[in-house]
Parts: structure tokens; sequence; C-alpha cells
């Protein structure tokens, strides 16, 4: 299993051409068992990805489902408050509507990784694909009192998986509009072969772009599930673009202040 052994016969008989054929034979087994090595360790690290997100959706799950028995319970016993039926029964329709949108997206996050893996790269016009994609929140934008500019070439081919593509960054630019506030901007436009989104508002403190990319992950700001999402926006984002090779950055800005998505072609 050492790199630079050989068989080392310098006569060009029988034996010698034999001597060769081992010495080829052997480098493409060792490239053979690097290649696997490599593989295994994909593989590894993809099982401990999926055993990481089943972990944090049980925890997730588990504080709603809790607070509706919870409910249930004292309302069937007639404690307290809990004797007025017209007020909680509300409250669970609500948190029985919260716990099903939450599993539908933990469903769907569940899929991303594989049905992009499935889904064939084809050539498209990323202009009209993006100009596609930003539609309906320059719409929303405009609701909120949102600056939405949109900078796109006439057109720019490449090849990708556009409907895995297109839920990448339909997320982003859900996150984009859902926090900037009245008055300020989101931006899309191409800088050569990178698509750029950005959103003034106040930037992610450096500690919590530490753990933006796990799944439920909100900031402290962003808590609240109304506001702040169900914190797997940038984690479905993040599986997707990492699925398609697709290399990408997120960061601060500092003039305006905000946050700058930048995916690279």
């Amino acid at each position: 299993m050492e790199r630079d052994a050989a068989c080392k016969i310098s006569p060009k008989d029988e034996i010698g051409i034999l001597a060769d054929n081992i010495n080829h034979l052997y480098q493409s087994l060792l490239s053979a068992i690097e290649s696997l090595e490599i593989e295994k360790q994909r593989v590894s690290e993809s099982e401990r990805s999926k055993a990481d997100f089943l972990r944090a959706a049980s925890h997730e799950l588990k504080t709603p489902v809790t607070a509706l028995n919870a409910t249930l319970e004292n309302m069937i016993l007639g404690v307290g408050k809990y004797k007025d039926y017209d007020t909680y029964l509300p409250e669970c329709r609500e948190m029985t509507g919260r716990l099903a949108d939450m599993i539908h997206d933990i469903l769907e996050t569940s899929k991303a990784g594989m049905t992009a893996e499935s889904e064939e790269a084809v050539e498209v016009d990323l202009s009209e694909l993006l100009y596609a994609l930003c539609e309906p929140y320059m719409l929303i934008a405009k609701a909120k009192g949102i600056i939405f500019r949109l900078g796109l070439p006439d057109s720019f081919e490449t090849v990708l998986p556009p409907q895995m593509f297109g839920k990448a960054v339909s997320n982003i630019l859900a996150n984009a509009v859902a926090y900037t506030e009245p008055g300020r901007t989101v931006s899309v436009y191409f800088d050569r072969r990178d698509i750029l989104i950005e959103n003034e508002c106040v930037p992610i403190p450096k500690e919590a772009m530490r753990h933006i990319l796990e799944p439920f992950y909100r900031p402290d700001f962003a808590r609240d599930r109304d506001k702040g999402g169900n914190g797997l926006g940038l984690y479905i984002v993040d599986t997707l673009l990492k699925t398609m090779d697709i290399f990408y950055s997120f960061c601060p800005m500092e003039e305006p202040q905000g946050m700058r998505f930048t995916i690279h072609l």
C-alpha cells in the first residue's frame, strides 16, 4: 500500500513486460482505493449531517408538541383559566397549524439534497430564470415599502439544474426581503460570473455567523418564528448549492450596512 512501491526489473523480455504491467496495475489499484476512501468519507459525512438534522428536527418539534399536550390536558381537567375553551381551542388550532408547517418544511428539507442529485443539469438563460424568481419578491418588497433593484444582463447562458438552483435562490431572496426594513434596499445583480444578492439591514453578528447555516438556528433578534422563520432557509440553500458543486459566500457589508450573498458560477 505504499505509493512508491514498484517491481524493479530492467530487462525488456516477457518478465520485464509482466513487471511493467504489474506496476501499472498496482498504481491503478491504489488510485481506486483512494477514490473509494474519499467516497466513503463523503458518504459518512452525509450520514452524519442527516443524523444531526434529524436530532435537531426532533428537538425543534418537542417544544410545541409539549406545549400543545399541556394545554389540552389542562383543558380536559378544567384547570383555572383553561376552562375558557373559546380562548384556548383557537390557540390549540394555531399550534397544530404551526406544527403542520414545520413538519412540511422538515420533510421538504430532508428531500432537498436527494432531489438535487436526481435533477439533470441543462443549459438555461440565467437572466431569464432570475427575473422570474425575483418577480414575486419584487411585489412583496413593494407592498412592504422596500426598494428592489434588479440589474441583469440581457442574456447569461450557463448549465445547471434549474429547479434546485431556483429553490436555493428563492430562499435567499425570501430572507433578504424578510430582514429588510421599509425604505431600505434589496439588490440583485451580476458581477462578471457572480450573482450578488444584497439587502440593507443590521449585519448578523460574528458569533451568529458561525451557526447561521445550522438547521433551525435563528439569531437572537429573530427567535420569533413569525418574524424569524423556522431557521431552515439558509440550511436548505447550503445543502442545495453544495450538492450542485456551486461555491458561495455570505458575509456582512460595511457600506451600506447589510448582508451580501454571492453565488460563484
